[in-house]
């Protein structure tokens, strides 16, 4: 069936921006197959075929039936179903269909209206198919006999235009015509008086035709039936009824009577009434007392359903005689419909980032009540960052007013009340529920402003020595925190390699041993990252503390210890208890308590004749020296730090005990021979179980001693020669074993079995007491008090032995 196009207007909106003022209109055919087109919406609405997939076009009616779609590719709109415009529309003169074209991005709509054409789809019906009259044969001509019209759904032009008889007869005729608003009537008018007697029954067609082309018909059966003498017929006290009834009214209510008088009397003026059915039209809800004419509801009404009801009551006398009245029930609306809100299009969840103004919802509102009972007003609760804003018509617009903030409000309950001014007013309420999705915003931030992380020194590789810890306000993978370590300065060299920081959890780890000597702090800047895009960071300082462990055992600095043979210090045998031998110096490379040095005497030749200083390290006599104390004293001083556990490390070191100083020629015999004795006595020990076998070749091996020892002093071999003597006390106190330099004078006289030792004041200017002088005493002699001298010192040079007449020649001065 061919589809006719009509544009009738096409102008822009001046003053919404997203809508057009006056509609696109359209008509097409009812009746068409589906997929025809109706035309090219989108060439009549500007737009071109790639924008309607671009900006999803779509199309949107209020009540949601989808009588047309929209081709996306070519912009044509067609038809979706077959059109019926009696089920659309009704018997209405005319027949539109509204709905809306919706694009988005931005958002824009037109109202489109598509009238739909009648075709001359239905012919003419009769209530029934055939209608019998009882005529009393005393009826003049020009007499009227109302009859049910036919009924034809089509409209206009296709509507019933004429009535006519067939076989045509000498006694009716076919009257049509319109009265009481546009009411349409047909009569039959009686042209000849009957006469019974020459033909008690007549029988025809009423033919009904429409103005369709070709035309349609409908034909009933016309049947009179000639009676003697009732002559009256009954007569409505109206030919109009209207009554109103509320929409809510109970079943049984009455709505209104109707009224006909008779003027015949006995069975001839007895009326009945009944509803004469009409086409198309259900009497369902109404019920008419046949006796008193009353009319009653039957069953609820709905003014939504329909505002009028219109009915036709026939009243029928005793003698066949009857008369009909039309009757027009109107349905009083009552606020029984709340408001209804359709959502045409609703965007969740919304980026935190959307600017004010943005559309997230759009929805038209309704009300299938009348008059106040129609009119809506929409609001929004309790809302700061959203609004609702009028669009077209009954169209609204949710829009933001104001920035969001997803770690603030994550969700937004929205509720949009719809109210009618009904009494009491009827409301409906839309909830929105609008998320609000997450924008990488926020930077990490570490829960401390700094680290401090202590670690032992000599650590295992990778040990764990912390965690850092950095937490985003954001969601998904812009609240994913990942560590790093980064350079302070952009310029630096990279951070530092020992240090290492699990990019999952911020665990710092050591990787290599530290050493607390070498390195005792590491700063490092640790930075927190989150997945965004663009990321977002954060740096803190964390300092890492190197803990001191004891893994430095004290080192002795004084006496040397890598000098062979070890020093020794000059004891004068008067020297009285108290009196400083030396003084050891130690230090330990550790600090804290690890460093707190302890001295013990560990070992001594005789350890009654020595104390040390446990804090100083001062090696002092205990006791005055005896002449039973041997000559050369060796010591062994243990120097203990004060770390768990301790460490420690050992001094060596002599003393000479010298009745004075000329007793420093010692024959190198007896200091051999006591050398030799403390082999011997361990080796006594060891031997113990040989003692009476060795004790005589012990006896022997003294006496043979003895004699070799007078010997040697008659020979007169001295320690120090001549030459060198001064030279090696000088290099002595160079090389750190004397304090400071003193001058030495040696006088030896030939034949002198003892040597005389001064010692003068020291060369250098005077210094303080701990390091100008060795001695105490008076005038050019002191007494010598402190500063070990070995002999290697006194000679460096000449180790090797005088002769007692050069020893004896010489002396001290």
């Amino acid at each position: 069936m061919a589809i006719a196009r009509q544009v009738l207007c096409l102008s822009a909106f001046l003053s919404l921006p997203h809508a057009r003022a006056e509609p696109i209109r359209y008509s097409v055919a009812e009746e068409g197959e589906s997929g025809s087109v109706v035309a090219n919406v989108a060439e009549d609405a500007g737009l071109a075929p790639a924008q309607l997939s671009a900006r999803r076009a779509r199309l949107a009616s209020e009540d949601g039936r989808q009588h047309f779609r929209l081709d996306r590719g070519t912009g044509r709109l067609v038809v979706a179903e077959r059109l019926d415009r009696e089920e659309l529309c009704g018997q209405s003169a005319t027949c539109t269909l509204p709905f809306e074209l919706l694009l988005a991005n931005p958002l824009q709509f037109f109202r489109v209206e598509v009238a739909v054409e009648d075709i001359n789809d239905h012919s003419p019906v009769f209530p029934e198919e055939q209608v019998t009259f009882k005529i009393p044969e005393t009826s003049n001509p020009g007499s009227r006999f109302p009859l049910e019209g036919a009924r034809d759904l089509d409209v206009g032009s296709n509507s019933i235009q004429a009535y006519s008889i067939a076989p045509q007869n000498e006694y009716f005729s076919v009257s049509f015509g319109s009265r009481i608003k546009g009411k349409k009537y047909v009569e039959l008018v009686l042209e000849k008086a009957l006469d019974r007697e020459e033909e008690a029954e007549v029988g025809f067609s009423l033919i009904a035709v429409d103005g369709g082309s070709p035309p349609r018909s409908g034909t009933t059966q016309i049947h009179i039936v000639v009676l003697d003498v009732n002559d009256n017929a009954p007569i409505f006290t109206q030919e109009l009824y209207i009554g109103q009834v509320l929409e809510n009214a109970a079943e049984g209510s009455v709505v209104l009577s109707v009224v006909a008088t008779d003027g015949d009397a006995g069975r001839n003026g007895e009326v009945s009434y009944q509803f004469s059915q009409a086409v198309g039209q259900s009497h369902s809800a109404f019920a008419i007392d046949p006796v008193t004419g009353e009319i009653r509801l039957t069953k609820p009404l709905d003014f939504e359903a329909a505002e009028t009801h219109e009915l036709s009551v026939r009243a029928t006398d005793g003698g066949g005689l009857s008369a009909i009245c039309k009757v027009l029930v109107e349905v009083v609306d009552v606020n029984d419909n709340a408001p209804e809100v359709v959502v045409s299009s609703f965007s969740s969840p919304l980026p935190e980032n959307a600017l004010p103004g943005t559309v997230v919802a759009l929805f038209t509102v309704r009300d299938r009540d009348a008059g106040a009972n129609g009119k809506i007003s929409c609001a929004l609760e309790d809302q700061l960052l959203f609004s609702l804003r009028p669009a077209y018509k009954n169209y609204y617009e949710l829009v933001t007013v104001s920035t969001l903030d997803r770690e603030e409000t994550a969700r937004y309950t929205l509720a949009v009340t719809v109210a009618d001014a009904g009494s009491p007013p009827l409301t409906t309420t839309q909830t929105f529920t609008v998320d609000i999705s997450d924008v990488n915003d926020n930077v990490p931030a570490f829960n401390q402003t700094s680290y401090t992380m202590y670690v032992r020194e000599n650590n295992v590789p990778t040990v764990l020595v912390g965690a850092v810890s950095a937490s985003d306000a954001d969601e998904g993978p812009n609240a994913k925190v990942t560590y790093s370590l980064a350079p302070a300065h952009p310029a630096e060299r990279p951070p530092c390699s020992c240090i290492s920081v699990n990019s999952e959890n911020g665990q710092v780890f050591v990787l290599r041993p530290l050493d607390y000597e070498q390195v005792r702090q590491i700063e490092v800047l640790v930075s927190a990252s989150d997945a965004g895009t663009p990321p977002l960071s954060a740096n803190v300082t964390v300092r890492l503390l190197v803990v001191d462990e004891n893994d430095n055992a004290p080192l002795v600095l004084y006496p040397s210890q890598d000098s062979s043979p070890a020093s020794s210090e000059l004891v004068p045998k008067s020297s009285e208890a108290g009196y400083l031998v030396t003084k050891v110096v130690a230090v330990d490379a550790d600090s804290g308590q690890n460093s707190w040095l302890s001295y013990h005497l560990l070992r001594a030749t005789d350890p009654g004749l020595f104390a040390v200083g446990a804090q100083s390290g001062e090696v002092r006599l205990r006791r005055p020296v005896t002449e039973r104390d041997a000559v050369k004293q060796k010591l062994v001083v243990l120097v203990r730090d004060n770390g768990q556990p301790p460490l420690s490390a050992t001094a060596a070191l002599s003393a000479l005990l010298l009745n004075d100083f000329s007793d420093v020629h010692l024959p190198h015999s007896s200091l051999a021979t006591e050398d030799e004795g403390g082999s011997l006595t361990t080796y006594l020990i060891i031997s113990l179980v040989f003692v009476s076998v060795l004790f005589l070749a012990s006896m022997a091996a003294f006496i043979a001693r003895q004699v070799c020892k007078g010997k040697e002093l008659k020979g007169g071999h001295v320690l120090y020669g001549t030459g060198n003597l001064q030279s090696g006390l000088a290099d002595a106190a160079a090389a750190g074993t004397l304090p400071h330099a003193y001058c030495y004078e040696i006088s030896l006289t030939t034949g002198s079995g003892n040597s005389e030792f001064k010692f003068l004041k020291p060369i250098l200017p005077s210094l303080p007491p701990q390091h100008s002088g060795m001695g105490r005493g008076t005038g050019d002699e002191q007494e010598f008090s402190r500063g070990p001298v070995t002999m290697e010192d006194v000679a460096p040079d000449n180790p090797g032995m005088l002769s007692a007449e050069q020893f004896d020649s010489l002396s001290f001065n």
